[in-house]
Parts: structure tokens; C-alpha cells; sequence
């Protein structure tokens, strides 16, 4: 099953990465921390977000 489910994530990324899927993700949040995560929360409880947040470790 793992297997199976890596090659589908590979496939769903270059298809990204070729422009032919779309993905939703609308704000990118760097640094999980107490800030980022609040910040984050903050948006999701707002309830006027479209699309994704990402809380990302870079």
C-alpha cells in the first residue's frame, strides 16, 4: 500500500509541476513555530480563506 500511495504522490507532483493539476494552496507560512501556527489558526477561524494554508519548516 505504501508503495502504491508514493508513486501516486510522485505522479500528482510532476503533474503539478507540468502545469496539468492545480493546486489549491493559497497562503505559505514559513517557520513552524508559536507564530506561524497562530497565524495560521488565525486564518483557518477567520472563515474567509480560500483555498490551503501550508506551515512549512524552512
Amino acid at each position: 500500500m505504501e508503495a502504491r500511495q508514493y508513486a501516486l504522490l510522485r505522479r500528482a507532483a510532476e503533474l503539478v509541476d507540468l502545469g496539468r493539476l492545480k493546486h489549491t494552496l493559497t497562503r505559505r507560512i514559513d517557520g513552524i513555530n508559536a507564530a506561524g501556527l497562530i497565524e495560521a489558526h488565525a486564518l483557518g477561524e477567520a472563515g474567509n480563506m480560500i483555498g490551503k494554508v501550508v506551515v512549512a519548516n524552512r
